[in-house]
Parts: structure tokens; sequence; C-alpha cells
């Protein structure tokens, strides 16, 4: 049915579809499961991600037996400030890094995730879509149409760019997430489907070029920290389309000029923990410690 972004709006059209009809469908005619097998499958993998969302805001997860973490405790001390009052971005947007870093503390220490795309960028759609449930008071359905939308989105970057962090940098990984989260967001305000594409299309615009440089190659800094960020720039992108603002590159060359920035980098900035924060003195004596522990 669809293969880019053009083709899947094009669907939408066609048929006088929403966003989230029109990637059911297409589930249907890949996998022969019904829609109402699709909703129940997402189901199972958004209690997943509330619950990894919400796991490590009051108590720090410890690490994993022969897994170190450097970020154990991250989501309760942000959760903390979230409700202190004194917070320069308000208790919302503070509440969406929060539930982030939960997901990014929940990987780290061996817990359950749901890669959305990836397991290092797991925590941007699941904070986003609990805090906008939470906070416009949502019914499940309606949660559950904008992460099918969210996976339509996550669907056409796999097939025409990349998810990985090592093939694209992080731009590829969070970013994706970003555009993911961004989309399913429009949705869940009311926006139109173009909206949904066009705030997918303005998160990789506002990534765009973004290096993968975990400190002694653990999925841990600066990635938790970038899925707190990556979920902000979701919601970002989310009202800078619902306001109306234009992306002049059409959606599918925006995932194109992505995929080729990423291409373009160097193989020290795509997941080796030879560039970025990862190659300074200070990240390399991390990762001796952490290797030699």
């Amino acid at each position: 049915m669809y293969s880019h972004f053009k083709s899947m709006l094009e669907v939408c059209q066609q048929h006088d579809w929403p966003l989230w009809k029109a990637i059911c469908a297409e589930e249907t005619e890949l996998t022969g499961k019904s829609e109402e097998n699709t909703f129940e499958r997402m189901e199972l993998r958004y209690q997943i991600m509330r619950r990894s969302a919400e796991i490590a805001l009051e108590n720090p997860l410890p690490g994993h037996t022969g897994a170190p973490t450097l970020i154990t405790g991250s989501a309760h001390a942000h959760n903390s400030y979230a409700a202190s009052g004194c917070t320069l971005c308000g208790p919302i947007l503070n509440k969406v890094m929060a539930r982030a870093l939960s997901c990014s503390e929940a990987n780290a220490s061996m817990g359950r995730v749901c890669a959305m795309p990836t397991a290092g960028s797991c925590g941007i759609v699941p904070a986003v879509m609990v805090t906008l449930e939470e906070e416009l008071q949502l019914p499940r359905r309606k949660v559950l149409e904008a992460l099918i939308i969210a996976s339509g989105v996550g669907s056409v970057i796999t097939q025409n760019a990349t998810v990985s962090g090592a093939e694209g940098g992080c731009q590829a990984e969070c970013g994706a997430a970003a555009a993911m989260a961004a989309a399913a967001a429009v949705y869940l305000k009311g926006g139109t489907p173009d909206q949904s594409l066009s705030a997918a299309s303005h998160a990789l615009i506002n990534v765009m070029g973004l290096v993968c440089d975990p400190i002694a190659g653990l999925v841990q800094v600066p990635c938790a920290q970038r899925n707190a960020s990556q979920a902000i720039n979701a919601l970002v992108s989310a009202d800078l389309a619902l306001a109306g603002m234009p992306v002049l590159i059409p959606h599918d060359e925006v995932l194109e000029a992505m995929y080729r920035t990423g291409k373009s980098l160097p193989s020290t900035l795509r997941e080796t923990a030879l560039g970025g924060i990862a190659g300074t003195r200070t990240g390399q004596e991390i990762a001796r410690r952490v290797h030699d522990s």
C-alpha cells in the first residue's frame, strides 16, 4: 500500500482514513493479522512502556550483576525536581524527561523495555505517550491509535533510512524515536495526517547531524540525557506542526537527508565510543574504570 510518507498520505486521502487506520491496513496486508489483533499486541507493548516509564521514578534501580551503570538515580532525582515547583520548563515537560530517564535506567539495569525503535531510544515514545495520556485524560484506545501511528512512522524510517546509531548516528536512533513520538502527539491533539508527518519532519530536522558517542560503549551517557531531550523535541515539533509551521522540504526528502547525513559521519561518531564526549580524556578514563571493574 505504501513505502514512503507521500504514499502513506495518499492512502489516507484515497480512503478518507485517519493515519492509524492506513497503518493498520498495511499491517493486516503484510501479516494477515486482524486490526483487533494489532490493537491487542500494541496494548501489551504499551503496558511494558508504562512500567519502564514509572519504575525508576521513586526508587533508583541498581545495576545488574556484571553490568555497570552510570545513570542510577537519574530518574528519581529528576522526578523529585519535577515535583519541586521550581523548574524552568514547568512540571509537564519535566515529567516527560523523568519518565524518559526512567526507561533508560530500566534498560541500563537489564530491565524490560520496549525498543521504540531501539533499546537505546526506548524512553522517548513512552515518556511522551504516558504523560499525554495523563495530562489530556485520554482513553486508552486513543493512545493505542497514536502508538500505531508512531510505529508506522518508524516503519517508513527503517525502510528508507536507518534507526541504528552505529549506521547513522544518534540522529537516526533518538531522532527517529522523536519523529515517531511527535507524529503520535499531533494525533492525540486532533491534528491531521499531514500535520503528524510534518511534526516527524520537524523532529528529524531539529536533530540532524547528532552523533552517537556513548561513554565506555554503554547505552547510558549521553543516551539517557538524549532520551529526555528528544522527548521534548517531539513535543516541540508537534506544537510547531499544530501551529501550522510549514516544512519546506517534502517529508521523504527530509528522511533521505537524515540518512545521507548519517552516512557522512565518520566512524568515530557512530557508536564506536571513540569520538564526541566518549573520546574526551575524562570519557576515556571512565571507560577504563568501567572495563577494569
